[in-house]
């Protein structure tokens, strides 16, 4: 009995993990009890590719599987191609035993061109360091087959393995070669058809398509269209088969170390993602906790990370940091450049300390950073929002964890349209059943903060001492003292007390009820981090519905105006005059035409236009 009750608690968080899963492109990775890799997989959706292994039937491989899977990590990655490649190097690396079909040893095409005076260009499975130069890998073989045909057609470079010295080929007679063997073509002149091939297989096909559009064009005036034709192909070709940049596999032998991170208040989650051999071999994450700053934090991480076990590589990547205010990576490596001494005490070499000034590098960053953020996010959904809190029931010095924080913000144009809104967080998350709109009564035409701030907190409050509903814990003004002190206000005249903060948004400052200067909390403090949170959900809420009375606005006027005989200005006495559709309705045609100066029809057609719009307004609710 015990056992089968833990084989449905370890089943329970399996689907709780897979639910919670990024839905990303990347691999996953199934661990057994042990802790040992058993399947490694690839998914255009790691989320749905997870959550199906824990619905429907499963056949007998799958089953048996799953019932050996007591953990998975994820790792995300930018495309369904860089997913395939990663899957087949950590196939081949850990070799799972459940991963069948790639056991043999399987390697993905790539294209050579040899290292001599003539290159060659080929297809391969091999790579050999002898300074030739590789592309790929390829995936789908058939898009190999085709970039190679491509070349052959564009650019007739030699075939033959060895020089020939008795005369020309039967490539060069059928113009697949430009005989460098017979002297048919210098070193210099081959050399720019190589320096072609090259951008093709790495994608830098602008120029190489300019070049061909215009030899297409060339070939239409002079009414050679089989030709155009075969320059147009050979342009789409180009266009599908380019090389891609993929940030897991790029066959650069350097190996290299890229460090990433997320930070959220004392919390932080580094990814390294090790490139060894042109291959990502892993993608290891640390999750830290520290009060230092971000330099510091990530000094500690670099000497904490590398040791006996673990040695540096000779190129380490860092991620941008905003150390002082800025995002320079030069002033990072600067930074860092304490550390080398280190390094040299302990490995008795110093690595290179390197900011990513390549696209290709930044793009390996970005992705470790994409990472890192993900755990990030599950370590702050597992732990909730209590240590954020309990910092500010501290800092306010409230009388216990503000566990129902309510926010209000008030948004208009130029007096028009003031409204308020009013949202609730509970615990620290979105109490969406709990927002309200107000809109405002004794703001209307006038621009006045404090009275609407005035006017909101004292209806919303007087309702829940009316129907005995609970009071909030803290409530959050989006403002200044100006805006507190005017809320603190009701609440006194309510007798009401519970915590209340004012933020202003310039400098994030916290203010008290009659304080004489703000609270400033640090950056990274999680309490400020909830307050803005609120405060700009709340900011939202409130901009939403001022957009919708705009836009209702601009539709009853639109109305108004379809009627014969009723112009912009009209239309404007008439809502000055009745203020909605409804009073509209309500009144009386004679009425409407004296009071709005118009003609008996068109007081009529205005009330008639203006009656169907509320009744079509009141069916489709």
């Amino acid at each position: 009995m015990e056992n089968q009750i833990n084989s449905e608690n370890y089943l329970e968080n399996l689907k709780a993990a897979a639910l919670d899963a990024p839905s990303e492109p990347g691999v996953y990775i199934m661990k057994d009890a042990d802790g040992q890799i058993i399947y490694v997989g690839k998914a255009k959706s790691l989320k749905n590719r997870i959550k199906s292994y824990f619905s429907g039937e499963k056949d007998i491989k799958t089953a048996t599987l799953m019932r050996r899977v007591r953990s998975f990590e994820t790792i995300i990655v930018h495309n369904e191609y860089e997913a395939l490649l990663l899957e087949n190097t950590l196939i081949k690396q850990h070799n799972p035993k459940y991963n069948l079909s790639l056991k043999d040893g399987k390697t993905y095409p790539v294209i050579r061109i040899t290292h001599e005076d003539f290159p060659r260009i080929f297809r391969t499975r091999r790579i050999i360091q002898d300074n030739s130069l590789y592309f790929g890998p390829f995936p789908d073989g058939q898009a190999v087959i085709a970039m190679m045909d491509l070349i052959d057609k564009l650019f007739p470079l030699r075939k033959c393995k060895r020089i020939r010295k008795n005369g020309p080929c039967m490539y060069y007679h059928i113009g697949r070669c430009m005989a460098p063997c017979c002297g048919k073509i210098n070193i210099d002149d081959y050399a720019i058809h190589v320096q072609r091939v090259q951008k093709l297989l790495s994608g830098n096909t602008e120029s190489l398509i300019i070049d061909l559009t215009a030899k297409m064009h060339d070939y239409a005036r002079a009414l050679q269209f089989e030709k155009a034709a075969q320059i147009r192909n050979a342009i789409k070709a180009i266009e599908n088969l380019a090389g891609e940049d993929s940030s897991v596999e790029d066959l650069n032998p350097e190996d290299r170390d890229y460090i990433a991170w997320a930070a959220e208040g004392v919390l932080a989650t580094y990814t390294v993602f090790s490139m060894r051999g042109g291959k990502m071999t892993g993608r290891d994450l640390f999750r830290t906790r520290s009060a230092a700053d971000e330099q510091d934090s990530l000094e500690l991480f670099i000497m904490t990370y590398y040791d006996k076990t673990r040695l540096p590589p000779a190129k380490i990547y860092l991620q941008k940091t905003s150390h002082r205010g800025t995002e320079d990576t030069e002033n990072t490596v600067k930074y860092l450049e304490l550390i080398h001494s280190w390094f040299k005490e302990n490995f008795d070499y110093i690595p290179e300390l390197l900011a990513a000034t390549e696209k290709h590098h930044e793009a390996i960053l970005a992705m470790a950073r994409q990472n890192a953020a993900e755990d990030l996010r599950k370590r702050l959904k597992e732990r909730g929002a209590g240590p954020a809190l309990d910092e500010l029931a501290r800092v306010l010095d409230l009388s216990s964890k503000p566990e129902q924080i309510e926010g209000f913000d008030i948004a208009q144009l130029d007096g028009k349209h003031p409204v308020a809104s009013l949202i609730s967080f509970k615990n620290g998350i979105p109490d969406k059943k709990n927002y309200r709109y107000f809109k405002l009564r004794t703001v209307i035409g006038i621009v006045d903060d404090f009275a609407a701030m005035r006017e909101v907190v004292k209806r919303r409050y007087s309702r829940l001492i009316r129907e005995g509903k609970d009071l909030p814990d803290l409530i959050l003004v989006d403002g200044g003292i100006g805006q507190v002190n005017a809320a603190k206000g009701v609440l006194d005249e309510l007798r009401i007390d519970c915590g209340l903060v004012g933020l202003a948004k310039r400098e994030e400052e916290l203010w008290l009820p009659n304080a004489k200067k703000p609270l400033i909390l640090p950056r990274q403090s999680e309490a400020l981090k909830i307050l803005i949170h609120v405060r700009d959900e709340c900011h939202r809420f409130a901009t939403g519905l001022n957009q919708k009375l705009r836009s209702k606005n601009t539709l009853i006027f639109s109305i108004l105006e379809s009627v014969e005989g009723v112009g912009p200005k009209r239309a404007a006495v008439i809502m000055k005059a009745y203020g909605s559709i409804a009073n509209i309705v309500a009144a009386d045609p004679q009425e409407i035409m004296e009071r709005c100066r118009l003609s008996e029809a068109s007081a009529r057609a205005v009330r008639a236009v203006v009656k169907l719009e509320l009744d079509k307004t009141a069916n489709s609710v």
